[in-house]
């Protein structure tokens, strides 16, 4: 298989790069050439700018197959088909759960759950145009190849390499033990997939050639955010007590906590039907810490400060 990667250096994209080479795909590279530039030596790199525009590099070669982990705007998804023409033949699209309706969603929900409307008029990306931007971009490539699209749907991914700190940020809390400050149910349910896992799913779905929308969501058993902090601990060999609290103020996008609980147990079905599969948590957790280690621990932009959780386990903030 022919491969070409559209932003394949940073946590996602390398992962799906690094299966697809385990699997014997002969991969291209297309990309700014900022990051991870020590990465996948011998692989070809074509040099381009999304933002600006520039998708020149893709104006020659053919590929089997093109996954696009970059295009968060219409413009980025448009240019780059634009420039590839017919020249490949499945285009895989990596979207988000962003993209769904906020309300009246119920536990369950499969890849057929409304949508938002999509968003043309900006590429200013927040809270409120990030999913309708991505429904943007999924139409745009199933009105441009129809039955040769793919659409991926992830839910929280992790793992190593991951810079988002979001699981991250859970590992490292558990890995010092003790009491836990969580400003949420522990009850909550929580779907987190593994990079791997959905590296995996990506490759499958263009050796099988297979078109529609998948969820790529884990693990293989539903948890809650309590259990997957109590895994966190078992994976580091720590014992640790979750508390509630009330937070100092308003925790926007706290570290996995999420008001809507429906978000958070969406539907694998079709997906594991076409080869998901399903990394233990534990598994993904060991391997997490590893290499947070490893790189030295850095600070990280979320959840509380020591001092932070300190002040709201003595209980002034507790309900």
């Amino acid at each position: 298989m022919h491969l070409l990667v559209l932003g394949g250096t940073s946590f996602v994209g390398r992962a799906i790069v690094e299966e697809a080479l385990r699997c014997g795909a002969e991969v291209t590279l297309f990309g700014r050439g900022r990051t991870g530039t020590g990465l996948f030596p011998g692989v070809p790199r074509l040099i381009g700018d999304r933002d600006t525009g520039d998708c020149t590099a893709l104006a020659d070669g053919r590929w089997d197959s093109v996954v696009d982990v970059s295009g968060y705007v219409p413009r980025h998804v448009c240019q780059a088909m634009d420039a590839l023409g017919d020249r490949c033949g499945r285009y895989l699209f990596i979207s988000s759960h962003a993209v769904y309706e906020r309300s009246g969603l119920q536990p369950g929900s499969n890849e057929d759950a409304p949508r938002r409307a999509p968003e043309r008029t900006t590429e200013l990306l927040d809270d409120d145009t990030y999913g309708p931007a991505k429904v943007a971009c999924e139409d745009d490539a199933l009105a441009r190849y129809g039955s040769r699209a793919t659409i991926v749907r992830p839910g929280k991914v992790a793992g190593p390499h991951d810079p988002s700190d979001t699981f991250t940020y859970w590992v490292r809390r558990a890995a010092r033990g003790g009491r836990v400050a969580l400003p949420a149910d522990p009850a909550q349910p929580v779907q987190v997939i593994d990079s791997r896992d959905l590296a995996r799913l990506v490759v499958r779905l263009l050796s099988d050639d297979r078109p529609g929308v998948f969820h790529a969501v884990g693990p293989a058993e539903p948890t809650t955010l309590g259990g997957l902090i109590e895994t966190c601990a078992r994976a580091a060999g720590t014992e640790v007590e979750i508390v509630p609290v009330t937070p100092e103020r308003v925790e926007p996008m706290f570290p996995l906590v999420r008001p809507n609980w429906a978000t958070q147990q969406r539907s694998p079905a079709r997906a594991r039907a076409a080869g998901l599969t399903a990394t233990p948590l534990e598994v993904t957790a060991a391997d997490v810490l590893a290499w947070d280690r490893e790189r030295g621990e850095p600070p990280i932009r979320r959840g509380y400060t020591p001092q932070q959780e300190q002040r709201l386990l003595a209980g002034a903030y507790r309900p």
